[in-house]
């Protein structure tokens, strides 16, 4: 075997166990956010949406500068470890804030240092396997990441029970240790920073294809199919982001004592069936189609929504809560590929994928500042009904406006990837 074959599986192995760790560090105390301000600081619904609201509105901000960042850089692990211990300290101290702004800007903090992960890990793949293989290393990345959620929610779900919400503290402690340690694993010669943002790759026979210069930035504004992608992803998550820490919410106010453990339940099982639609999609999406696998993942959203509104049993939620595997199983996996697809060759990756998350981002926002106002007025049934509604959109704006990206080569003319390291 070659050093460049060891080295390979060794940036391999190491990107698997960055995915496992960031999993719990890349989106912060998350819906636990939710629950634990709900039942340990007794703050109304609206206040928790506007909280959780201010935070994505940071991630918004921050989301395409981070991007450009990592196409420009060439410190990509450093800066995924410098956001790491940004993160996690920001959900440490939230136990010792009580009053609404220092949670308020705390969060947004976290959140705002936690979009840097997406185009950074995607970035890091694309420059170590290459865009041939491409989408088979996005399906493993997920399928690390939906495995280290899973383990997360169920360590989380039993020390809750027997500690209180607090314990994810300390979990998070342990997950941003375990992520330090696995990125600095990844060596840094494995990594081809041009292809890395989407240039060409030197071809196998050796001679350089590389575009020197990248396209303008007004490839993000002029490509339709990257401007549709990013309205769908924006309906998708204005329809997917606060079904989940709404569930959390009606099982909390079931019981109590139950509510955290509750919800890592629902995170578990979620998680557990995001794995096997990772790993469908990394070994079948250049076969079916990338559009195809998205379309699937949005109709996802309305079904669930209507499932939600038929019962409050704790048994049913959690049941229904496996959809969300299905949905957001396959979005996280063809998520990037569709924007690798796109921006094939113009050196503009990364910063594409920041404007897509910035999309994401405004939607996720929008969600939960929308349920919680709808929840104290409406009630629960009629926040998920209106959720679903702007998931039926987005299934008829991709049916009509979204072509299929498989094979697509992007404008720029010097477009031409190869293989660098197998997805293994």
């Amino acid at each position: 075997m070659s050093q460049d074959e060891i080295t390979g599986r060794r940036a391999g192995h190491a990107l698997d166990a960055a995915n496992f760790f960031l999993a719990d560090v890349r989106d912060g105390l998350g819906p636990y956010l939710a629950i634990y301000l709900l039942t340990e600081q007794k703050w109304d619904e609206a206040s928790i949406g506007v909280v959780m609201s201010l935070a994505t509105i940071a991630g918004i901000v921050a989301q395409t500068p981070a991007g450009a960042l990592v196409d420009a850089t060439r410190a990509k692990r450093l800066v995924m470890i410098t956001a790491a211990i940004v993160v996690t300290a920001a959900s440490l101290l939230l136990p010792l804030m009580t009053s609404f702004w220092p949670v308020a800007i705390s969060q947004s903090i976290a959140n705002a240092a936690g979009v840097i992960f997406a185009p950074a890990i995607a970035a890091v793949s694309l420059g170590i396997v290459g865009a041939r293989a491409f989408a088979a290393r996005v399906g493993r990345n997920e399928t690390f990441n939906h495995a280290g959620n899973a383990v997360g929610a169920v360590i989380a779900g039993a020390a809750a029970y027997a500690l209180g919400p607090s314990a994810v503290f300390y979990l998070m402690a342990v997950t941003s240790v375990g992520s330090l340690v696995s990125v600095f694993a990844i060596p840094e010669r494995a990594i081809d920073h041009d292809a890395a943002r989407g240039l060409p790759q030197q071809a196998e026979s050796g001679a350089s294809q590389r575009s020197e210069h990248p396209s303008g930035l007004g490839i993000l504004l002029t490509c339709r199919p990257l401007l549709i992608f990013a309205i769908c992803v924006a309906l998708f998550h204005l329809a997917n982001a606060a079904m989940l820490p709404l569930v959390g919410q009606k099982l909390a106010l079931q019981d109590k004592n139950l509510g955290t453990s509750l919800m890592s339940a629902c995170i578990a099982a979620a998680q557990l069936v995001m794995v096997p639609m990772a790993l469908l999609v990394g070994a079948r999406a250049d076969r079916w189609g990338h559009k195809r696998f998205f379309l699937a993942a949005l109709l996802i959203l309305p079904l669930r929504a209507v499932l939600y509104t038929l019962s409050d049993d704790k048994a049913w939620l959690v049941g229904v809560q496996l959809l969300d595997g299905v949905g957001a199983g396959i979005f996280g996996a063809i998520m990037p590929v569709i924007v690798a697809d796109l921006m094939r060759g113009t050196g503009r990756f990364n910063v594409a994928q920041g404007a897509v998350i910035t999309a994401q981002s405004i939607g996720a926002a929008l969600s939960t500042a929308l349920a919680g106002l709808v929840v104290v007025h409406g009630g629960y049934s009629a926040a998920f009904l209106a959720l679903g509604a702007a998931a039926a959109l987005a299934v008829i704006v991709c049916w009509l406006l979204l072509p299929e990206t498989s094979g697509t080569e992007a404008a720029h003319p010097n477009a031409a990837p190869s293989p660098a390291i197998p997805a293994e």
